[in-house]
């Protein structure tokens, strides 16, 4: 099997998650989307937690199988920044995939619950990952002239950081729909990066 046809595990995990983001409030009477983060509808004890890890199932293994397959891809790039991007966003996706699994939200629990701190912990922690490697890609792609790659980054990052602005300065009332403009973002370029392994675009960097 070639390496690039792995890129295809970015998409379906793409739409593992979206499938899980939209259907699992069908579980969970009363789940408000636009106030309610996503983490509230896998959340222990919620009434959507086994729809939402049934829909969610492709989205953690698949992401990291294309997010892995791109790492070899670049390994041979001539840009450094752009693999080392790379390489941070491959980080950020097994503390995501590790972290959230070990540390669900617990629902109707404090902040201050244990596990609570430990989920809030590898929210930063992808975050922080996020954004450099969202970072160092944009700059890497644009140096290699990979200017649909360097908008896609930027694009992701912008919603990244909307995200937390957002739900740090609007009304609780739209909390959810602004912390979905970080999950999402994070999530679609992990797609974004194996459509590119799958048409050879790294490929064409090691020459």
């Amino acid at each position: 099997m070639k390496l690039s046809r792995l890129g295809i595990c970015g998409i379906i995990s793409l739409l593992s998650y979206a499938a899980m983001v939209f259907f699992s409030p069908l579980a969970y009477p009363g789940y408000d989307g636009m106030r309610m983060a996503v983490s509230d509808l896998t959340a222990e004890g919620a009434p959507s937690q086994v729809l939402a890890g049934q829909l969610n199932s492709l989205f953690g293994p698949c992401g990291i199988v294309s997010i892995m397959a791109v790492c070899v891809g670049v390994a041979d790039c001539k840009s450094k920044v752009l693999k080392w991007g790379i390489y941070f966003f491959a980080a950020m996706e097994w503390i995501c995939n590790v972290g959230y699994t070990m540390f669900p939200w617990v629902k109707d629990a404090t902040n201050a619950h244990p596990q609570n701190v430990m989920h809030l912990l590898v929210t930063v922690l992808v975050v922080v990952f996020s954004l450099v490697s969202l970072i160092l890609v944009a700059v890497g792609a644009k140096k290699e002239q990979m200017q649909s790659l360097c908008i896609w980054a930027i694009v992701c990052l912008a919603a990244m950081l909307i995200g937390p602005l957002g739900t740090a300065f609007l009304p609780e009332a739209v909390f959810g729909l602004f912390e979905r403009f970080s999950t999402f973002s994070a999530v679609v370029f992990n797609a974004v990066l194996g459509i590119y392994l799958m048409r050879g675009a790294f490929e064409r960097e090691k020459r």
